[in-house]
């Protein structure tokens, strides 16, 4: 696929035109110490992987409303100080997968917390073990149109929370620097990652690689892949809830979190990805509310971004940081 979405200097430039709520603070003010009111409860039980450089922990806190949340931490074997924390959120569809995978962040010295996420887990790697047990309104088939009658009811809402509840869940372990957390993720990770941004405001870096769920009245009208593709879809059939929609989805753009954004950051925009257009990409991160950000453009390629070009760039970024 051609570029099909501005030129990059315009990109450069380019400003969203989502309109935050006026209770956009209050609605997460809200949200988040509803959820602190359930004892954070995070367990960690040493799982035997038979690998010799990383110990792994299966970890199980309370996310939103008191729900089970799973999760894997992965630590240097035979650490004995508290290290530099990593927290990374999954992509769209995505679980946490067997204990062996994802050795990187662990293998550069670092403590390495994966999140499950809620309901997902079963469209790609190696499966997920956290279920979502709130219903919700009918819904187009799979998560981005779940809920979405309100912003009290929405998917999203949910886990998010769970992401926010996952850092102070990783914090809590004695081998974890909580001074020292970064938050990253890729696709519906870095969308994940820019909202914890925007939520926990004493992280010291943050790491979104070619994040989803940003710029949304833009991405819905501009793609049509999926997973955006879910919500045009959805208004396909119900016509008359397009303005419904629009405001539930204003407490979840990314640009709303990212503004709120007080750490270092590093974005990924690739020109060619139809799946989260560069636009949107570019919306987040020109609001990004730190000035130490950068974002590093991958001109010929798709959703995959950088790949492991961008996962080198990350390591090498965060040696400034953590």
């Amino acid at each position: 696929m051609a570029l099909f979405d501005l030129p990059l200097d315009e990109l450069r430039a380019y400003r969203s035109e989502s309109a935050e709520p006026e209770d956009f603070d209050t609605f997460w003010e809200k949200t988040l110490q509803e959820a602190r009111e359930h004892d954070l409860d995070a367990r960690f039980e040493p799982v035997e992987t038979g690998l010799t450089t990383i110990e792994v922990y299966d970890v199980t806190f309370a996310g939103f409303g008191g729900h089970p949340v799973k999760g894997w931490l992965r630590l240097p074997a035979g650490a004995t100080e508290p290290l530099p924390l990593v927290v990374e959120f999954l992509g769209y569809g995505g679980g946490r997968g067997l204990p062996h995978e994802s050795l990187l962040w662990a293998s550069t010295g670092r403590a390495h917390f994966l999140m499950d996420t809620r309901g997902q887990g079963s469209t790609w790697g190696g499966g997920g073990d956290t279920a979502d047990p709130v219903g919700s309104a009918p819904a187009y088939p799979g998560y981005m149109t779940r809920g979405i009658d309100a912003p009290e009811n929405y998917y999203y809402r949910r886990v998010i929370t769970d992401g926010v509840r996952a850092v102070e869940a990783a914090r809590s372990h004695p081998l974890t620097d909580a001074t020292r957390t970064v938050v990253l993720g890729d696709s519906q990770g870095g969308g994940l990652s820019i909202a914890v941004g925007g939520l926990v405001p004493d992280l010291v870096a943050v790491a979104p690689n070619v994040p989803f769920l940003c710029d949304f009245p833009r991405a819905v009208t501009l793609t049509d892949r999926h997973p955006y593709r879910e919500i045009g879809l959805f208004l396909k059939t119900h016509r008359e809830r397009a303005a419904e929609v629009r405001r539930t989805l204003s407490y979840f753009d990314g640009v709303h979190f990212a503004a709120r954004g007080r750490a270092p950051a590093l974005f990924s925009a690739a020109l060619e990805d139809q799946t989260c257009p560069p636009s949107t990409v570019f919306a987040a991160f020109n609001a990004w509310g730190h000035e130490d950000k950068t974002i590093d453009v991958y001109d010929f390629n798709d959703h995959e971004g950088g790949g492991p070009f961008h996962e080198a760039a990350r390591v090498r970024w965060l040696r400034s940081y953590a």
